[in-house]
């Protein structure tokens, strides 16, 4: 297994609840190295942090492990199936006349 797989998957596994869901890809083409990472939806939120934070983190470290081995590295962290879940309801309006009512 190349470095730079060992180090996202040893930094992705202490950060998650659910490190057997994780799963790390690495394909090699002219541009560089491209890491991508699926892990569990309820863990999204953990690898992502506050306004991206852990996420840039995680790729900046990435950059620094493709250096020392002469690669470009990009890390692609996969959106889990369905995407994001909206659960705000709208109310039509004659439920929030409704609502309003004493």
């Amino acid at each position: 297994m190349e470095r730079d797989v060992q180090f996202l998957e040893m930094v992705v596994k202490a950060l998650v609840d659910n490190p057997n869901d994780v799963k790390i890809n690495r394909t090699v083409d002219e541009m560089g190295v491209l890491i991508s990472l699926d892990v569990n939806p309820a863990d999204m939120g953990k690898i992502i942090g506050r306004q991206g934070n852990t996420a840039k983190a995680i790729r900046t470290l990435l950059r620094v492990v493709g250096m020392k081995n002469n690669a470009r590295v990009n890390l692609k962290i996969n959106e889990p199936e369905g995407g994001k879940v909206n659960t705000q309801v709208v109310k039509d309006f004659d439920q929030a006349m409704e609502d309003l009512k004493l």
